[in-house]
């Protein structure tokens, strides 16, 4: 056991997907995994291990931004050796050629987030980056399937609601979308030499005021699931 996560040893997979949302993971486990077995249910942020096509999966909710999601992949591979994690949630899009529903594969994150700074020093702008095997893996899959993705550079962000930095910069050098995860995973992936990688769908676009609704966004990303989870198999 670890202070967050109350599973016994050996009951966590060595692949985690990583939703935010712990009514997300129920669902994906609910419907996507067979032989299920819930190990967390500390504070309410869920965990469950299954099978998927033969595979054992498990997956863990994270809560919502880079502190929260720092403390369960710290301790799925601190404490119960997870070798790979992959974020699978949801994006704001910033790029006009991104749009809703569209899948975005994290290839790198930029962040406003003192959390880079903090561990390197002024002196070092350390770049998070996704594992290039699971991403190459997983834009493969993307393209066998015929799925509408995009792959690059994503903002991970310190507020959700923050009228002080300047997205349209960030767009015109190339960032597809924002969120609020990724750049803390990436790097505790690379601190711990663990593969990682950040799979979203677009549920809302910034620039143009689109919107998923919140029944949407719990109950319609199949697509990215089932994306993530032939990733974690492949």
């Amino acid at each position: 056991m670890s202070t967050h996560i109350n599973a016994p040893a050996g009951s966590i997979a060595d692949t985690v997907l990583l939703p935010g949302d712990p009514l997300r993971a129920q669902y994906m486990a609910e419907n996507f995994l067979t032989d299920v077995v819930r190990y967390n249910e500390v504070r309410a942020a869920y965990g469950y291990t299954g099978v998927y096509r033969g595979q054992k999966v498990s997956i863990q909710a994270t809560g919502m931004g880079m502190p929260s999601i720092a403390i369960y992949s710290t301790e799925l591979m601190r404490d119960y050796g997870v070798q790979r994690l992959i974020r699978t949630g949801t994006c704001g899009g910033l790029a006009e050629e991104v749009h809703l529903r569209d899948i975005v594969l994290a290839q790198a994150a930029t962040t406003d987030s003192s959390m880079i700074v903090n561990t390197f020093g002024p002196g070092v702008s350390f770049a998070p980056t996704g594992d290039f095997n699971l991403l190459r893996k997983a834009a493969t899959i993307a393209e066998t399937s015929k799925l509408s993705f995009h792959v690059g550079n994503v903002l991970g962000e310190d507020q959700f609601y923050n009228d002080n930095l300047d997205r349209g910069k960030l767009t015109d050098y190339g960032v597809l979308a924002t969120e609020m995860e990724v750049p803390a995973l990436y790097l505790l992936a690379a601190k711990y030499r663990r593969q990682a990688l950040g799979i979203m769908t677009v549920s809302d676009h910034l620039v143009r005021d689109e919107h998923l609704s919140a029944e949407e966004r719990q109950l319609t990303l199949n697509q990215m699931i089932e994306l993530a989870l032939q990733t974690a198999i492949s």
